[in-house]
């Protein structure tokens, strides 16, 4: 029998987060990247489409979580995680549920390892994220706190390092090497 055969039989040829029948797809439960049937999930093209562009979610439709949290299945309760964890911020529904699921330490480790893919990053004056090794440019005049130095506008930073605060990056102006705001600069 083939994988998506054995998904298809697992989850009753329904999605596995919202019992949707209608276009079934195998999606693939980050940082995994093989299809298994350990570490993919059976999902509409709504479930689908949403987790892939969290932007274009709509709230209600995730009321499902409901009932997919409880799932037996690790990779179904490692999605459900990921989306209650995304709508906890903005809904108090979204924590509720949150705060009565159980998973196994082994689980919860999984669904954690996924969101760090959402952390916030250094990003430029547009909106670019930075990245170890960059060059930026610097877009004001900046002071440099505790002295009278001031990183003129148009200063190149070559070879940047991150920090463990995504608001500042950290490299070398006029020799000397210092914090810098992230927002202040534009890559190259």
């Amino acid at each position: 029998m083939s994988t998506e055969a054995t998904l298809l039989e697992r989850c009753e040829s329904k999605c596995e987060l919202c019992s949707s029948e209608s276009a079934l797809s195998p999606y693939v439960v980050s940082p995994h990247t093989q299809v298994t049937v350990d570490h993919a999930v059976m999902l509409c093209s709504t479930c689908k489409d949403q987790i892939e562009d969290p932007e274009s979610a709509e709230i209600n439709h995730w009321r499902c979580l409901n009932d997919s949290m409880w799932s037996q299945v690790p990779a179904v309760q490692v999605l459900a995680w990921r989306q209650l964890k995304r709508l906890s911020a903005t809904k108090g529904w979204g924590q509720d549920l949150l705060d009565m699921m159980y998973m196994d330490e082994e689980v919860q480790k999984w669904a954690e390892i996924g969101m760090n893919d959402d952390e916030e990053k250094p990003r430029d004056v547009n909106g670019v994220e930075l990245k170890k090794g960059d060059d930026v440019t610097v877009i004001k005049d900046l002071p440099v706190k505790g002295s009278s130095m001031i990183i003129k506008q148009g200063t190149a930073v070559r070879g940047i390092a991150l920090t463990d605060d995504p608001k500042h990056i950290q490299g070398k102006v006029n020799g000397q090497t210092m914090f810098i705001i992230a927002e202040y600069c534009r890559k190259k």
